[in-house]
């Protein structure tokens, strides 16, 4: 498994020119409760499932151009005609994925397929590039619009959210007109959603590209966002070089019902955990973890992994603190920049959270691109699976102006010694016997004689 593992993240960094390469057994876990294998494969067996993390990945055009080459029409039509790295890269937050996983071709699942689904989240901060104004269109926000959907394509939806609080008071406005609106109940929310379906005739009749404005009624100054049932926050405390804290906030906010969450904790080996000091305090009493597994690291092979089952009451936060110790690392495993710090990764929390509005399964079957974003186990809970903020701890810093020094001195003793060296064995020496001269020195000999001047 480690050496398919080894191979298919040096595939993936060639495809995508990004540094996956740089996945090895440092930074890669196994994990036994937080992750299962997806698609036709064995669900149990955990040891075949690997997890690993590079915190300090930045995602840039390099990766989106290979990334659009995966797209069946590329980027000359259908949605991804709004893909300009431009307008991509000018936003607050940027992320791209790509699942494969294998599948049945037929009920009967006698030949599999590989099902490749790649998705792009981008978020605009819409009051900041539109002058104060909340209103937005995609030609605002991606300086494009769409033209034709790809011909390639079985199904091509926009869905516009234009769920309201007040549903006497609608605020909201789109253009053009939807093709249909469509509702679904989106992480226990019900929301309202108009459909514009690409491979609809009527759609370009009136114009040859869509450009899909939403625009207010009134001036909105601040739209209060509502919190989420499940959030956290992950922080790094402590003073000084050698010892740390990393404290990690869970935040359930439903009012009534309490619900398990599984934790991931991914720390790299140079950071040394004390596990005796692990703590878990909800509302200022001990909560004890009714699943624990934790794999130590082992210097220069493996992270250490620590996964927890914790049950989270209603309406309360619940903090996990464990203290570390940093290490002191070789000055050759440094990185171009060790002053700016080393990244730890994120820590990803597993729940089924409690829904307000229950779902029904004709819902789910209607609406099979939700459930695919938002998948749901039941009409009363729906999965979730959020990752915290990575960290940035620094680490004892050697004075690298030393080797500089050191290394440039002995290139100076050693090209100084070299070069003596070598004319001492290969200079060769000539006896060079004074000649008496010719015609010429005798007769400015005789000249400076006669001035009485030494002769030469």
């Amino acid at each position: 498994v480690d050496k398919a593992w080894k191979e298919l993240s040096n595939i993936l960094s060639g495809i995508f020119c990004a540094s996956l390469n740089f996945i090895d057994s440092t930074n890669t876990v196994t994990p036994t409760a937080s992750f299962k294998p997806l698609g036709l494969a064995n669900g149990t067996d955990h040891q075949l499932l690997r997890y690993a993390v590079l915190p300090r990945e930045v995602v840039c055009t390099e990766n989106l151009t290979p990334w659009k080459k995966l797209l069946p029409c590329g980027s000359k039509a259908g949605l991804a005609v709004l893909l300009k790295a431009e307008r991509l890269f000018h936003s607050s937050y940027h992320s791209q994925a790509v699942h494969i996983r294998p599948i049945c071709r037929d009920a009967s699942c006698r030949a599999v397929s590989w099902e490749l689904r790649q998705t792009l989240t981008v978020v605009y901060e819409s009051f900041y590039s539109g002058q104060g104004k909340k209103d937005w269109s995609l030609f605002k926000m991606f300086s494009r619009t769409i033209t034709e959907a790809c011909p390639l394509a079985s199904q091509s939806k926009i869905y516009v959210d234009i769920s309201a609080k007040d549903k006497e008071k609608e605020l909201l406005e789109v253009t053009p007109s939807p093709t249909s609106l469509h509702e679904a109940i989106v992480q226990g929310e019900k929301r309202t959603y108009a459909v514009y379906d690409l491979l609809s005739p009527s759609l370009f009749n009136t114009s040859r590209s869509l450009n899909v404005q939403l625009k207010w009624k009134q001036p909105q100054d601040s739209l209060e966002l509502s919190t989420p049932i499940l959030h956290a926050h992950r922080y790094v405390s402590g003073y000084g070089l050698q010892t740390g804290k990393i404290s990690t906030l869970i935040y359930n906010t439903h009012p009534y019902r309490a619900f398990p969450v599984i934790l991931l904790e991914t720390v790299p080996w140079y950071l040394r955990l004390y596990v005796h000091t692990l703590t878990i305090i909800t509302k200022g009493k001990e909560n004890k973890p009714s699943y624990i597994h934790y794999q130590p690291a082992q210097d220069r092979r493996q992270p250490h992994l620590l996964e927890m089952l914790i049950q989270l009451p209603a309406n309360s936060v619940t903090k996990i603190t464990i203290q570390f110790e940093r290490a002191l690392l070789k000055w050759t495993e440094y990185p171009p920049d060790p002053n700016h710090g080393f990244y730890v990764s994120s820590s990803v929390l597993s729940a089924l959270v409690p829904s307000v509005i229950a779902t029904k399964e004709v819902d789910m079957e209607q609406s099979p691109l939700f459930t695919s974003l938002f998948p749901s186990s039941d009409g009363s809970s729906y999965f979730m699976r959020l990752y915290t903020e990575p960290l940035l701890v620094n680490l004892p810093t050697p004075d690298f102006s030393m080797p500089y020094n050191v290394i440039c001195l002995t290139c100076t003793v050693v090209a100084v010694c070299y070069g003596s060296f070598y004319n001492l064995l290969t200079r060769t020496l000539h006896v060079e016997e004074p000649s008496k001269g010719g015609l010429a020195k005798r007769l400015a000999n005789l000249i400076r004689k006669i001035r009485g001047v030494p002769p030469l």
